[in-house]
């Protein structure tokens, strides 16, 4: 029985399990994410004492996705300093001659979402993580996409909203951005608190929905998927996500006449079925893929 190790490597958590090849989940830990002297050992040590055979890693970022380059699987200029510029890949295989593949969270919870969860059977799919940032995973045609870099959506900027206390927002790099706008952070900001108390018909909502609207709408005229999936803390709310539907019709004007978005919005812009394990299957599918080609 051939085992593949999956990581999860979130800025707050290391999310770490093995698989069997045909996905049953044999062990499952999880451990805060410190600094690398901390962190990686504990994670080279549960690797190694499963003996996997091959190993996914999705990482947060930014990341280098590039195979031919000298930083391939390395973490690059991510504000969590002490992990800036680190081979994570190359530590975790730790000398190892195994099939690895290596993506961003966002990309590798977009490959689950449509190999095994609310987008299956779609070619093109966007899954838009909305917690502490905000990253999407984009899946064109059978694999994730990366160019240049690999897709920052939660840098796209926007228009702020009319009534937004603090339209600047509170992203350090850009002003107007989403994460800067839309990000859990930024709804505290804005209304000096802890939103999670505030009840479904605060103003903030409205405003929220505004922005993640904005970024629908942008996505849907830019990389057209065939559904747009919204996971993360901020959309537990339910109630957000029957305004950001309709605020993505009103803010498209009828441009799209597809009726996907015109009638069946509710199918199109879903939550994730695999939350809160979508990128740490995605790891896995990604091991998956690297042992079926080696």
């Amino acid at each position: 029985m051939r085992k593949i190790g999956a990581l999860e490597g979130g800025g707050t958590k290391m999310v770490l399990a093995v698989f069997t090849e045909d996905g049953q989940e044999l062990e499952r830990i999880s451990m805060p994410t410190e600094t690398p002297d901390v962190t990686m050992p504990k994670m080279i040590e549960f690797f190694r004492r499963h003996e996997v055979d091959a190993l996914g890693v999705a990482s947060f970022g930014p990341v280098d996705l590039h195979k031919d380059s000298p930083t391939y699987g390395s973490i690059t200029t991510t504000p969590k300093l002490a992990w800036a510029n680190y081979p994570i890949l190359e530590k975790l295989l730790d000398g190892r001659d195994i099939p690895a593949g290596f993506d961003t969270d966002v990309n590798a919870a977009a490959i689950a979402e449509v190999e095994l969860g609310a987008a299956r059977g779609c070619q093109n799919a966007v899954y838009v993580t909305i917690g502490t940032g905000i990253g999407a995973g984009i899946y064109c045609n059978g694999q994730s996409i990366s160019g240049l870099l690999h897709p920052e959506t939660g840098h796209i900027l926007l228009k702020p909203h009319p009534d937004d206390p603090n339209p600047r927002g509170v992203c350090p790099y850009h002003e107007s951005c989403l994460e800067g706008l839309a990000a859990g952070p930024a709804i505290g900001a804005r209304v000096q608190g802890d939103a999670r108390d505030l009840p479904d018909d605060h103003p903030t909502f409205q405003i929220e929905a505004y922005y993640l609207a904005q970024m629908c709408v942008n996505l849907i005229l830019t990389v057209s998927p065939e559904k747009i999936v919204l996971g993360g803390g901020v959309m537990q709310r339910e109630s957000l996500l029957k305004m950001v539907r309709k605020e993505t019709q009103r803010l498209l004007g009828g441009y799209v006449a597809s009726p996907m978005i015109t009638e069946k919005i509710d199918e199109y812009i879903v939550t994730p079925e695999l939350y809160p394990v979508s990128g740490l299957i995605g790891a896995y599918l990604v091991g998956k893929k690297a042992l079926e080609n080696a």
